[in-house]
């Protein structure tokens, strides 16, 4: 008796990772699935568009941070002009700041590099399937924030640089902002992030992924 899995067409999926040794591992792990296979690979995100009009993948795994165009940028387009793509993201970037933008443009799911082994191919399917996946240390970091007040564009832009070092002088200079304005704005930064002083901005903004380093 031949089971109803064995017939059916794998999940393709094409990965999208600026790293070949990624790409590489990922799609060797696949291959090694009945019903999986890797039906093509992009480097950043604009060759993603082009591989994914060109393949029309059931799933897409999408790395976050890549040169030329992000993966955010990749899947806002993606679903701009296929509503129902279904997108995994792949990516080193924890916190719930960096899931929920994900989210927000279309992705289906949001995992971490160093789970992969664990839970990638359950999250494949998960997706595949029509279901939401998320990590588990990307599930509790975005209950653990779900009522904070988020912080604005303006508000990123400023600790991240204050995150390299300029005085509230040099950060009012290049955002065309008073002085008095900046005060102000890391005031209600400090609340929102519950924290006291700069260092500790930076670093709470840095681990929900507001900002990089």
């Amino acid at each position: 008796m031949t089971l109803a899995s064995n017939s059916a067409s794998p999940i393709r999926v094409l990965i999208v990772d600026d790293h070949p040794m990624v790409r590489d591992g990922i799609a060797g792990l696949l291959a090694r699935q009945d019903d999986m296979e890797a039906v093509g690979e992009a480097c950043d995100g604009a060759e993603a568009i082009e591989k994914f009009r060109e393949l029309e993948p059931d799933v897409t795994l999408m790395d976050v941070q890549m040169e030329s165009m992000g993966g955010i940028e990749a899947i806002q387009a993606i679903r701009g002009f296929s509503g129902d793509a279904r997108i995994l993201v792949l990516t080193t970037y924890a916190g719930d700041a960096n899931a929920i933008r994900a989210i927000r443009a279309g992705a289906s799911g949001y995992l971490l590099k160093n789970c992969i082994r664990g839970e990638l191919l359950g999250a494949i399917r998960s997706v595949h399937a029509g279901r939401r996946a998320v990590c588990s240390d990307t599930a509790h970091a975005l209950a653990e924030h779900a009522y904070d007040p988020p912080l604005t564009e303006r508000e990123i832009a400023i600790l991240a640089l204050v995150a390299e070092g300029h005085p509230n002088k040099q950060i009012a200079w290049r955002l065309t902002l008073s002085v008095d304005t900046i005060k102000a704005q890391l005031k209600t930064i400090f609340e929102k992030l519950g924290v006291h002083d700069r260092t500790h901005a930076v670093t709470v903004a840095t681990r929900r992924g507001y900002i990089e380093r």
